[in-house]
């Protein structure tokens, strides 16, 4: 009888392929893929156009998440952790975030990130703002027009963020999927040459979140892009990741965020790739 993989499957099944990727070296792109790639010199053989087409998509469909990832927030469950916070603390920070999850332009994103530097420092022991700062600065990577040191010192910048977070206690689920994200950018700054390390690191951080909260939609949504725009001869393509959408559409659906202030994006993202793909799909084995 068919039945469906638990969604916790789904992300070990995602890694499986990723670790395949992951070993297999890049080639140097040509010229004409202007990947910010010439300052990191390789002997790799070239690539097939089917790999030069699956990297060129993925760094679009970054882009596109980075632009179109935020959905309407839910019902908070609790108040958010800001203590010794100053009037209009949530406020500011409500709009700050808005404003950073719904745009994929480099200087609005770059602005946000200044505007939550400023909330860290207004509300030392709250770890959103370091966690929403990483993320404006990690997304503003993708749109950028900067050469690789560029985005690389502002990943790093990201990375230091959320390691901020991290010292604050902050759900670790959400910044393991945050990280996850990071690698990404960090991956398509140089796809050719970081393929084999960033797309492992990206996996195992996935794999990780979802199994400190299975209740959490971003590492599925994310594992969900990595598969969709992996090659098929590594097992990824359209067919293999929609099990990981379907699977985050789920866990969206029934999503309740911790505050009125923490992560909820990427729900429209998933819905809109979802259309795509029309019929309901077969149960998996």
């Amino acid at each position: 009888m068919a039945r469906r993989q638990t969604p916790g499957a789904l992300i070990r099944r995602f890694i499986r392929p990723n670790r395949r990727l992951g070993n297999r070296k890049f080639g140097a792109p040509s010229r004409a893929a202007t990947f910010e790639s010439s300052t990191h010199p390789t002997t790799f053989s070239p690539p097939t156009p089917a790999m030069k087409k699956s990297l060129f998509t993925l760094a679009l469909a970054a882009f596109a998440l980075a632009a179109t990832a935020q959905t309407k927030p839910g019902a908070p469950a609790k108040p958010a952790a800001a203590a010794a916070a100053p009037a209009g603390y949530a406020e500011g920070m409500a709009q700050a975030i808005a404003e950073i999850t719904r745009t994929g332009d480099p200087a609005v994103l770059q602005a946000g990130a200044a505007k939550m530097e400023r909330a860290a420092a207004a509300a030392p022991t709250d770890w959103l703002p370091r966690y929403y700062q990483a993320y404006a600065l990690a997304i503003s990577t993708f749109g950028s027009q900067d050469n690789a040191t560029a985005k690389d010192n502002t990943l790093d910048q990201a990375e230091k963020a959320i390691g901020q977070a991290r010292q604050l206690k902050g759900d670790e689920s959400e910044l393991l999927a945050l990280q996850a994200y990071v690698y990404q950018a960090r991956l398509m700054v140089a796809p050719m040459e970081r393929g084999q390390q960033y797309s492992e690191l990206a996996g195992d951080a996935v794999a990780q979140a979802e199994a400190l909260n299975p209740a959490n939609p971003r590492p599925y949504l994310i594992a969900a892009n990595n598969l969709y725009h992996m090659p098929s001869e590594y097992g990824g393509g359209a067919a293999a990741a929609r099990p990981l959408f379907e699977a985050a559409q789920a866990k969206f659906a029934a999503f309740k965020p911790a505050s009125a202030l923490a992560p909820t994006w990427g729900q429209y993202q998933v819905t809109a790739r979802l259309k795509e793909y029309g019929a309901p799909a077969q149960a998996s084995r």
